[in-house]
């Protein structure tokens, strides 16, 4: 339970390596990925949390090298918290930004492509905002975080 089969840093080194695979990774996949998870988004990171799990602890099923790997990962995602926070290049490649679908009623039918987002996700996403019909929207907006926000025109 707690002897090591590798060093104590093996271990950080390979939570670091996995974490920035997966960063960019699911980064290049597209803000839908992270933003609304669909029943098959679920599955994938499971699957990739369990695909990953032996890289990062070398085959050790040791307390202390699942500690080290969970604390390694922890200060992983609080300095990229605070990289994004200081640095706004930073914050715009981890992040994106934020991308306009709808604006003054018409759709940006390339930007739906280039986000993976269907006629469907759309339509879904602006009854939540208020809207039945495309001609009442100012403008439509992809989020960082892949909530679509809604603003409707003044009446």
């Amino acid at each position: 339970m707690w002897s090591l089969s590798v060093p104590w840093w093996e271990f950080a080194l390979r939570g670091v390596i996995v974490y920035l695979f997966l960063l960019v990774f699911l980064r290049l996949t597209g803000r839908r990925q992270t933003g609304q998870y669909a029943p098959f988004d679920l599955v994938l990171l499971l699957i990739l949390s369990n695909a990953v799990q032996n890289s990062m602890n070398a085959g050790d099923n040791s307390l202390v090298g699942g500690l080290i790997c969970a604390a390694t990962l922890l200060l992983c995602h609080a300095l990229l918290a605070q990289l994004t926070y200081r640095y706004e290049r930073v914050a715009a490649w981890v992040d994106g930004t934020p991308q306009v679908l709808v604006q003054a009623g018409q759709v940006d039918l390339r930007c739906m492509r280039r986000e993976l987002l269907t006629a469907d996700d759309l339509a879904a996403a602006l009854r939540a905002g208020g809207s039945l019909h495309l001609h009442e929207v100012e403008r439509a907006t992809l989020e960082t975080n892949g909530t679509i926000t809604v603003v409707l025109k003044k009446r």
